[in-house]
């Protein structure tokens, strides 16, 4: 009944967890949107109120007129909505999510003993200290660079060098599927960091200063706008890397690192793409695709890198159930049998097993998803003699 709960958890946890990021993304995408594709008002009247772009749009059968204010308006609305619970409720949702799946089951889904051989302890305390250190490391390289000469390129190549690195150590002390996943939640939770500690307490500074009529100090919507624009190059990186956990063949090889750098560069660069692309439209200039062109690129050569290499020829001895229920005995049945049946799925006779046989195909041979980090040591051998048996449609003789 534990394990039952807690899959019911893990799915409303995941549930929510997905809706909220897409409300989130969504605000994100608009807004960025929004100022790249603004342009100077032509209307007196609007310049006269202090608006400094425009944007005229037509959606759900009626025409949109959002404008801006540079800095602020000169006196404060009656009504204002504030965008920061998408984000607060995703970072909450995915942690409780990483606490009910990872963490409560850290020395099953944190820890592979092939890769760092440590204590569940000490696999939690790390993979909490990812978060908190990404953001003091980020905060700092922003706010020391952030305003020199050049400052978004070397904040950009110095996020680069960091995230590389944490995706490197990552690799190095845990799960591949938990690295993964955990580089992807140290980059969310900057993003969340950047509106909880920046976005949001500037915006609010700017209000009370509005509302008290003193002169309103830009700097707070500088590094609003700064970090704004850095969480969006965040999302599509972020994105893969959570997607990720459900492809085993993504996480499961020698150098996953760089895999997770190269999938997560991609998603940067095509990003980029799309926010330059706003801009290109508004300035009359050609799109620059070359950046989205260079990430699927990218995306390609790690396809090609990763594919199976066809195998010598060899002379497999005639198929036998026997043989694969063996194989399923020693990997599988210790946590899908009568008594313990992970994702209600139980393989200890011939007929579970051939009643799941199309599971046990999909996790075991086609994502290499199970055994969860191999902790029963399949070989390629086996999941090629379960892939010959499944498509010899399943035998029991």
């Amino acid at each position: 009944m534990d394990i039952y709960l807690l899959d019911w958890a893990n799915l409303l946890l995941r549930w929510a967890h997905v809706i909220t990021a897409i409300a989130w993304i969504g605000s994100s995408f608009y807004f960025v949107f929004l100022d790249n594709s603004l342009t100077a008002p032509l209307a007196p009247e609007l310049r006269d109120k202090g608006v400094t772009g425009e944007l005229w749009a037509v959606h759900g059968g009626g025409f949109y007129h959002p404008q801006k204010y540079l800095v602020a308006p000169k006196q404060m609305p009656a009504h204002l909505h504030w965008f920061y619970w998408e984000s607060y409720s995703t970072w909450l949702t995915g942690f409780a999510l990483f606490t009910v799946l990872y963490l409560f089951n850290a020395g099953s889904f944190l820890i592979d003993k092939s890769v760092h051989d440590w204590s569940a302890d000490a696999a939690i305390a790390a993979s909490l200290g990812f978060l908190v250190v990404c953001w003091f490391v980020y905060d700092t390289i922003c706010r020391t660079f952030g305003q020199k000469k050049h400052g978004d390129l070397i904040v950009g190549l110095g996020v680069l060098v960091f995230v590389v690195f944490a995706s490197w150590l990552a690799c190095q002390l845990f799960a591949g599927r938990a690295a993964f996943l955990l580089v992807g939640a140290m980059l969310a939770t900057t993003m969340s960091a950047n509106v909880f500690v920046w976005i949001i307490p500037g915006q609010r500074k700017v209000v009370a200063q509005l509302e008290a009529g003193q002169p309103v100090d830009p700097v707070h919507g500088w590094r609003a706008k700064q970090r704004s624009v850095h969480n969006t190059y965040f999302t599509l990186p972020v994105l893969v890397s959570m997607l990720s956990n459900h492809y085993g063949w993504l996480y499961s090889g020698k150098h996953n690192w760089i895999v997770l750098v190269l999938l997560m560069l991609a998603g940067a660069l095509i990003r980029h793409s799309f926010v330059a692309r706003h801009k290109a439209l508004v300035q009359g200039r050609r799109v620059p695709w070359e950046h989205a062109i260079v990430g699927t690129l990218a995306l390609v050569g790690v396809a090609f890198w990763l594919a199976p290499r066809p195998a010598g020829i060899v002379v497999a001895k005639p198929l036998a159930f026997g043989d694969v229920k063996a194989v399923v005995d020693q990997r599988c049945a210790m946590c899908h049998n009568a008594a313990l049946q992970q994702k209600g799925v139980a393989l200890h006779t011939p007929e579970l097993v051939k009643q799941h046989a199309q599971a046990v195909f999909q996790q075991v041979v086609v994502l290499k998803l199970m055994p969860l980090n191999n902790a029963t040591q399949i070989s390629d051998e086996e999941r090629a003699l379960i892939k010959r048996w499944f498509e010899a449609g399943a035998p029991l003789d």
